[in-house]
């Protein structure tokens, strides 16, 4: 196995190399330490709101268990990227356009089993994993909790952003997963931010932002930045009811307006690693 981990580095390290991938991608994981806190209508939401900014967005539902962006999409994708692990459809078969101005690539079970592939299936994998290359930005909705597939897209993403509400039970498995994130992926150093949810103030946003980043601070000696909130709104619920993302449905209500302030700030920020799908690929493989 790790000879063809090497092999797969190899390959790998002269794709980034030709002119195509000159082209640095971000990659954002965004996360949660419980289900139920919306980390899947935040991530849709973010990544429509980027696509208005004229950015090339692909959104990857990466919650292996229990996918349902598409549903918030109102898509029913016919392709995953099993086939594509499986070399029966190549990426671009299974990349769907959206009415939003994103596209959009279903997760697979499978995904997460793809180190243990043949060099030879890696080897097409890798390749057509490589052309996500053109988009500007890639999104992925990982699973909740501390799956082995969570933390694998969370140490090769270049950011994290990791979703609570001011419920004490998101607050505490908010600090759980970062905890897990800081102590099992140490050598990586990953760029933690904390996202709000379902706030009612901008106060309260910020008062559980600041509890959490000081407990990480005190406890595991990690910084986690504050990168926003997002109003607790009944456009949200009644967006979802409708299958679409309340970015397109009310663009002026609260929570499309914190959305695009999180994004603006985003924006603002370098990663400072950003190295782009092939480095991605790379990272993902690794063996903690």
């Amino acid at each position: 196995m790790e000879d063809q981990a090497q092999e797969l580095r190899e390959f790998m390290g002269s794709t980034s190399s030709d002119g195509k991938s000159a082209h640095k991608t971000r990659i954002i994981a965004i996360t949660s330490g419980k289900g139920g806190v919306g980390k899947s209508n935040i991530a849709v939401n973010m990544a429509i709101s980027y696509a208005q900014l004229g950015k090339k967005v692909i959104l990857i539902d990466g919650d292996l268990g229990m996918a349902n962006v598409n549903v918030l999409l109102n898509i029913v994708p016919q392709y995953n990227l099993m086939q594509v692990i499986n070399k029966q459809k190549t990426m671009q078969e299974i990349i769907l356009d959206t009415e939003f101005g994103i596209k959009f690539i279903a997760g697979a079970n499978g995904f997460s089993k793809i180190a243990n592939l043949s060099v030879e299936e890696l080897d097409y994998f890798a390749k057509q994993f490589a052309q996500l290359s053109n988009a500007d930005i890639i999104i992925i909705d990982t699973g909740a909790g501390i799956a082995n597939n969570v933390l694998q897209f969370v140490a090769a993403a270049d950011e994290v952003y990791v979703v609570t509400t001011p419920e004490p039970t998101a607050i505490t498995d908010a600090y759980g997963i970062i905890k897990i994130i800081t102590t099992e992926l140490v050598e990586r150093q990953i760029n933690i931010k904390l996202l709000v949810n379902r706030v009612h103030s901008a106060d309260e946003g910020k008062r559980i932002s600041e509890r959490i980043i000081n407990i990480v601070a005190q406890f595991l000696n990690y910084k986690v930045e504050y990168i926003g909130f997002v109003y607790d709104d009944p456009v949200v619920q009644a967006s979802v009811i409708r299958q679409k993302p309340f970015i397109i449905v009310n663009p002026t209500s609260k929570p499309a307006q914190c959305v695009k302030h999180i994004i603006g700030r985003i924006e603002k920020t370098d990663t400072g690693s950003s190295e782009g799908v092939t480095s991605f690929l790379r990272k993902f493989l690794r063996k903690k």
